[in-house]
């Protein structure tokens, strides 16, 4: 048996990207002692990890990174959450009724086509700067991706298969349970990665917009007072968290896609 090739070794490819982060974190480093980027606008590295220390030495308090980022991440899961469960079940229910589809199509077609972040504007006026208008931005975010994802997959199922299933005497919610959702689960799986990177920037860009607690009010308080590394570090913590939570979502992606057949390279 043949050894793969050293560059599509994980090992490699860990070292490879370890290796381009700090190349990039070098230069901004560097750039920055020279003078090329001036730190009130760019900040630097090594302010910026003091800044995130600093932080994260505060403690459990009511205006600690640590609510912050508990608040940021509750906003995310929710709206994921609805946003998922609505596209699904909306998605099904107009892919099984095509009269349904039409009738919905000139609407849907017209929400799709407003980008979504604008309306956080929308949502904080009506339901105020808490909880809920994270939760509804974040929703809408979410379920576009996962209802065209839907909607696609159990529309593209062999409808012979669907045929020959009835025949043998399956019910209406055996079609449903046991034919369309399997054959459409692995679009929805694979949709889930961006509709959630989508509920997490929704909840951070409605918490800068409008806001008295989470990571997006962090940097918008910091831009307030023109402080430059308080808004890079509460963006490399939104970056961490987001690096976090799509190694979460491979991580289930690949647990639900292990009976595809790999690719032969």
């Amino acid at each position: 048996m043949t050894s793969a090739p050293i560059a599509q070794r994980a090992w490699f490819i860990r070292l490879l990207q370890i290796g381009v982060v700090a190349f990039f974190i070098g230069l901004w480093e560097g750039l920055g002692q020279a003078g090329v980027l001036d730190k009130f606008f760019y900040s630097r590295p090594s302010l910026i990890v003091p800044r995130i220390g600093t932080w994260l030495a505060e403690g459990l308090t009511p205006t600690s990174i640590y609510r912050d980022i508990q608040v940021t991440l509750i906003e995310t899961v929710l709206g994921f959450v609805i946003g998922t469960l609505l596209g699904v079940v909306i998605g099904y229910a107009f892919a099984r009724n095509r009269v349904l589809g039409q009738a919905f199509d000139p609407l849907l077609s017209m929400f799709n086509a407003i980008p979504r972040l604008v309306l956080a504007p929308v949502f904080i006026l009506a339901f105020g700067i808490d909880l809920a208008s994270k939760v509804a931005l974040g929703v809408t975010l979410v379920f576009f991706i996962v209802f065209f994802a839907t909607f696609t997959a159990v529309r593209d199922v062999d409808q012979t298969l669907v045929d020959n299933v009835r025949v043998l005497g399956a019910r209406r919610r055996d079609v449903t349970f046991q034919v369309l959702l399997p054959a459409a689960f692995s679009a929805i799986v694979a949709s889930l990665r961006t509709s959630a990177g989508f509920a997490f920037a929704g909840a951070v860009v409605a918490e800068y917009i409008g806001s008295n607690v989470g990571v997006g009010r962090r940097i918008a308080n910091s831009e307030a007072f023109f402080d430059s590394t308080g808004v890079f570090s509460g963006i490399v913590v939104i970056a961490f968290l987001a690096l976090v939570l799509d190694a979460l979502l491979q991580v289930v992606e690949g647990a639900f896609s292990r009976w595809k057949p790999r690719r032969e390279h």
